[in-house]
Protein backbone atom coordinates (compact mmCIF):
# COMPACT_ATOMS: atom_id res chain seq x y z
CA UNK A 1 0.00 0.00 0.00
CA UNK A 2 1.01 3.24 -1.02
CA UNK A 3 2.32 5.98 2.00
CA UNK A 4 -0.08 8.69 0.40
CA UNK A 5 -3.19 10.38 -0.13
CA UNK A 6 -5.50 9.05 -3.07
CA UNK A 7 -8.50 10.21 -4.31
CA UNK A 8 -11.23 8.69 -6.25
CA UNK A 9 -13.20 11.41 -8.15
CA UNK A 10 -16.93 10.62 -8.41
CA UNK A 11 -16.72 10.50 -12.38
CA UNK A 12 -13.93 7.38 -11.62
CA UNK A 13 -16.33 5.54 -9.48
CA UNK A 14 -16.24 1.63 -11.28
CA UNK A 15 -18.90 -0.10 -12.06
CA UNK A 16 -17.20 -3.49 -13.01
CA UNK A 17 -15.84 -4.06 -9.73
CA UNK A 18 -18.93 -3.27 -7.25
CA UNK A 19 -21.23 -6.17 -8.45
CA UNK A 20 -24.53 -5.70 -9.96
CA UNK A 21 -28.31 -6.80 -9.25
CA UNK A 22 -31.26 -6.06 -11.79
CA UNK A 23 -32.45 -2.17 -10.39
CA UNK A 24 -28.54 -2.26 -8.06
CA UNK A 25 -25.73 -0.87 -8.72
CA UNK A 26 -22.28 -1.42 -6.90
CA UNK A 27 -19.91 1.42 -8.11
CA UNK A 28 -16.26 0.71 -6.45
CA UNK A 29 -15.12 3.86 -4.56
CA UNK A 30 -11.49 2.54 -3.03
CA UNK A 31 -10.76 -1.02 -4.20
CA UNK A 32 -7.63 -2.35 -4.38
CA UNK A 33 -5.93 0.67 -2.63
CA UNK A 34 -5.83 -1.05 1.21
CA UNK A 35 -4.76 -3.78 2.58
CA UNK A 36 -7.78 -3.89 5.25
CA UNK A 37 -10.48 -1.73 3.88
CA UNK A 38 -12.26 -1.50 0.36
CA UNK A 39 -15.37 1.14 -0.28
CA UNK A 40 -18.34 1.06 -2.78
CA UNK A 41 -21.21 3.19 -3.72
CA UNK A 42 -24.43 1.31 -3.57
CA UNK A 43 -27.62 2.96 -5.74
CA UNK A 44 -30.76 1.14 -5.81
CA UNK A 45 -33.25 2.12 -8.24
CA UNK A 46 -36.99 3.12 -6.92
CA UNK A 47 -39.06 -0.46 -6.46
CA UNK A 48 -35.98 -2.67 -6.92
CA UNK A 49 -34.02 -5.07 -4.66
CA UNK A 50 -30.91 -7.38 -4.49
CA UNK A 51 -30.57 -10.87 -4.82
CA UNK A 52 -30.13 -12.58 -1.94
CA UNK A 53 -26.54 -12.63 -0.74
CA UNK A 54 -23.64 -12.60 1.95
CA UNK A 55 -20.64 -10.64 1.95
CA UNK A 56 -18.26 -14.16 2.60
CA UNK A 57 -15.36 -12.99 5.42
CA UNK A 58 -16.44 -9.15 5.10
CA UNK A 59 -17.82 -7.05 7.29
CA UNK A 60 -19.67 -4.42 5.76
CA UNK A 61 -20.89 -0.99 7.47
CA UNK A 62 -23.63 0.83 5.48
CA UNK A 63 -23.98 4.75 5.52
CA UNK A 64 -27.63 6.44 4.15
CA UNK A 65 -26.23 8.90 2.40
CA UNK A 66 -29.51 9.09 0.27
CA UNK A 67 -33.30 7.52 -0.11
CA UNK A 68 -34.97 5.25 2.55
CA UNK A 69 -34.26 1.52 1.91
CA UNK A 70 -34.20 -1.68 3.81
CA UNK A 71 -31.95 -4.49 5.02
CA UNK A 72 -34.03 -7.68 5.04
CA UNK A 73 -31.94 -10.86 7.01
CA UNK A 74 -32.74 -13.37 9.49
CA UNK A 75 -34.07 -15.25 6.57
CA UNK A 76 -36.31 -12.67 5.04
CA UNK A 77 -38.30 -12.51 8.92
CA UNK A 78 -36.74 -9.23 10.25
CA UNK A 79 -36.05 -5.67 8.45
CA UNK A 80 -34.00 -2.71 9.14
CA UNK A 81 -35.05 0.58 7.68
CA UNK A 82 -32.54 3.07 7.05
CA UNK A 83 -33.48 6.98 6.35
CA UNK A 84 -30.63 9.22 5.38
CA UNK A 85 -27.47 9.70 7.77
CA UNK A 86 -28.34 6.02 9.06
CA UNK A 87 -25.24 3.87 10.00
CA UNK A 88 -25.77 -0.29 9.93
CA UNK A 89 -23.04 -3.23 10.27
CA UNK A 90 -23.43 -6.47 8.49
CA UNK A 91 -21.34 -9.13 9.84
CA UNK A 92 -19.51 -11.45 7.66
CA UNK A 93 -21.39 -14.13 5.92
CA UNK A 94 -24.66 -12.51 7.38
CA UNK A 95 -27.70 -13.22 4.21
CA UNK A 96 -29.39 -10.14 3.78
CA UNK A 97 -30.88 -8.33 0.88
CA UNK A 98 -31.03 -4.68 0.32
CA UNK A 99 -34.80 -3.26 -0.59
CA UNK A 100 -36.01 -0.07 -2.30
CA UNK A 101 -39.79 0.28 -1.51
CA UNK A 102 -39.92 3.69 -2.19
CA UNK A 103 -40.32 5.69 -5.34
CA UNK A 104 -36.89 7.82 -5.43
CA UNK A 105 -33.54 6.10 -5.39
CA UNK A 106 -31.76 4.90 -2.80
CA UNK A 107 -27.88 5.59 -2.24
CA UNK A 108 -25.30 3.89 0.41
CA UNK A 109 -21.84 4.28 1.13
CA UNK A 110 -20.66 0.79 1.94
CA UNK A 111 -17.38 -0.36 3.88
CA UNK A 112 -16.10 -3.39 3.90
CA UNK A 113 -13.10 -5.53 5.63
CA UNK A 114 -11.13 -6.75 2.93
CA UNK A 115 -9.03 -5.75 -0.14
CA UNK A 116 -11.63 -6.13 -2.71
CA UNK A 117 -15.46 -6.43 -2.33
CA UNK A 118 -17.17 -9.64 -1.99
CA UNK A 119 -20.83 -10.99 -2.91
CA UNK A 120 -22.39 -13.92 -3.02
CA UNK A 121 -25.91 -14.36 -4.04
CA UNK A 122 -27.78 -17.31 -3.32
CA UNK A 123 -30.81 -18.58 -4.98
CA UNK A 124 -32.89 -18.41 -1.66
CA UNK A 125 -32.20 -17.69 1.75
CA UNK A 126 -30.02 -20.65 3.86
CA UNK A 127 -28.91 -21.90 0.53
CA UNK A 128 -25.38 -22.24 1.48
CA UNK A 129 -22.99 -22.77 4.63
CA UNK A 130 -20.40 -20.46 6.03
Amino acid sequence: MANTVEVTRASELDEQTGGWTQGMARKGAIIDKSDKICSLVMEAQPHSCSAVHHHGDQDTVVYAAHGYGSIFFDGGKRREDLSPGDFAIIPAYAEHQEVNESGQEVKWIITRTGRKPATVNLERWGESAK
